[in-house]
C-alpha cells in the first residue's frame, strides 16, 4: 500500500468518522456538562477526545475546554474528579471546605447524581429523536411498497405463480399498502388459506394462497408461529408528514430501534445471531465515508442511528460506562448507603477489563471484514 492509497483512505474514511464520532460524542457529553452546571457543580474540564490537548481555552467559569488527540470519545471532568472516568479524588474530596463541597460532585445529593449521569444517554436519545423529525418532515416516512424484488426459492409465493415486479394490493378485503402491512397480515395466518390480490402489467388478478408456518421469538422471547409467504421487497418511497406526525414517529422510531437493538444483543448472546456482527471502530469509519457518499439524507439517517446507540450502549449495567454508575446509584439507594469503595475499585477493574475485550473482539471482526486476515 503506497504513500498515496493511505492518505486517500484516512481522507476517504477517518476524517467523516472524526467529524461524526466527536459531534455525536459532544452531544452526549454537554448532557453531562448541561445537568451538572444546572445543579451547581463545578466543572474542570470539557474534552472532545482523549490523551494531550491538542489546544484549548478557558470559559469565564473556569472550565477548559479541550480538543485532544485520540478523537474516540470524550470526557466532563468535574471538581472532585481524579481522571476521565469520575473516579474520587479521596485526598482532594477529605480536605474541601464547605463552599468547595457545594461545587463537587460526590457530595451531590443522590437523585442530582444520577440526572447528570443520565443526561449523556439522554442527550444522545434527544438528538436521535430530533433528527430523525427532522428527517421525516423533509423528506417523509420511509415505507417499503409491497413490491415483490425477490422470491425465495421453493416458497409459497413462487409455487403460487407470484413473480418478480407483482404488487400486492389486498389480503382477505384489507387494503395493502407497505410491505409491512403484507407482512403483518400474513403473519397472523400460518398454515391458514388467504385470499390475495396483486396487480401485474395493469391487470388485477385474485387468488388463494396458504402461509407457511415459521417458527420465531416474540417480543418476550416466547416461540411462536407466523406466516410467510417467500417474498422480499427493497424498493422504498417516502410518505409526506406534518410537524406532529414526523415528531411522534420519531420518537416511535427512537423506541423502536432501541428494541431491535436488544433483541439483536440478547440473540447474539443466546448464539441465535452470529457474533461477528459486533462492528468496531473501523467499519464504523467505513460506514460514515459511505454516509457522505451517498448525501446529506444518508448522513442525516446514519448520524440518528449512530447516537441512539453510543446512547443505549452507555445504559448497559457495565461499571466505567453510564449505566454502571446508575446501576451502583440504584443500589445506593436502596441501601441508604454507597457500594464500598473496594467493591467499586473490583467492579471498575472488571468493566475496564470487558470493555477492553469487547473492542478488541470487534476490531478483529473488523479487521476479517476487512480481509486483512
Amino acid at each position: 500500500m503506497d504513500f498515496s492509497t493511505i492518505l486517500s483512505f484516512v481522507s476517504n474514511y477517518f476524517v467523516a468518522f472524526i467529524f461524526i464520532i466527536s459531534f455525536i460524542v459532544f452531544i452526549h457529553e454537554f448532557g453531562h456538562f448541561w445537568v451538572a452546571r444546572r445543579f451547581g457543580v463545578k466543572i474542570e474540564t470539557f474534552s472532545i477526545g482523549f490523551g494531550k490537548e491538542i489546544f484549548g481555552w478557558n470559559d469565564k467559569h473556569g472550565t477548559r475546554w479541550s480538543f485532544s488527540l485520540i478523537p474516540l470519545g470524550g470526557y466532563v471532568k468535574m471538581f472532585g474528579d481524579s481522571d476521565a472516568a469520575s473516579t474520587p479524588d479521596k485526598t482532594k474530596i477529605k480536605e474541601m471546605s464547605a463552599e468547595e463541597k457545594s461545587q463537587a460532585f460526590h457530595y451531590k445529593p443522590l437523585y442530582q447524581r444520577f440526572l447528570i449521569v443520565l443526561a449523556g444517554p439522554a442527550a444522545n436519545y434527544i438528538l436521535t429523536a430530533v433528527i430523525l423529525a427532522i428527517f421525516f418532515l423533509s423528506y417523509g416516512r420511509p415505507v417499503t411498497e409491497p413490491v415483490i424484488s425477490k422470491l425465495v426459492k421453493n416458497g409459497v409465493a413462487q409455487a403460487a405463480g407470484l413473480k418478480k415486479g407483482d404488487i400486492i394490493t389486498e389480503i382477505d378485503g384489507k387494503s395493502v399498502s407497505s410491505f409491512e402491512d403484507l407482512r403483518g397480515i400474513v403473519s397472523m395466518h400460518p398454515n391458514i388459506e388467504i385470499d390475495l390480490k396483486y396487480k401485474r402489467a395493469g391487470q388485477v388478478t385474485e387468488m388463494k394462497i396458504t402461509p407457511e408456518s415459521q417458527k420465531t421469538n416474540d417480543i418476550f422471547g416466547n416461540k411462536v408461529e407466523v406466516g410467510v409467504i417467500g417474498v422480499i421487497s427493497d424498493k422504498v418511497s417516502y410518505k409526506e408528514m406534518g410537524l406532529t406526525e414526523s415528531i411522534t414517529y420519531a420518537v416511535y422510531q427512537c423506541y423502536d430501534l432501541s428494541y431491535k437493538t436488544l433483541q439483536a444483543v440478547g440473540q447474539m448472546i443466546t448464539g441465535e445471531r452470529p457474533a461477528d456482527q459486533i462492528s468496531g471502530i473501523l467499519r464504523i469509519a467505513d460506514y460514515s465515508a459511505k454516509s457522505v457518499e451517498q448525501g446529506f439524507r444518508t448522513v442525516l439517517w446514519f448520524i440518528a442511528i449512530l447516537s441512539l446507540n453510543l446512547g443505549l450502549i452507555n445504559l448497559f449495567p457495565i461499571p466505567m460506562l453510564d449505566g454502571g454508575h446508575l446501576f451502583f446509584y440504584l443500589i445506593e439507594g436502596v441501601r441508604g448507603k454507597p457500594i464500598s469503595e473496594k467493591v467499586q475499585e473490583y467492579m471498575f477493574r472488571f468493566g475496564f477489563a470487558l470493555l477492553i475485550t469487547l473492542m478488541l473482539f470487534a476490531t478483529f471482526n473488523d479487521l476479517k471484514h476487512f480481509n486483512v486476515f
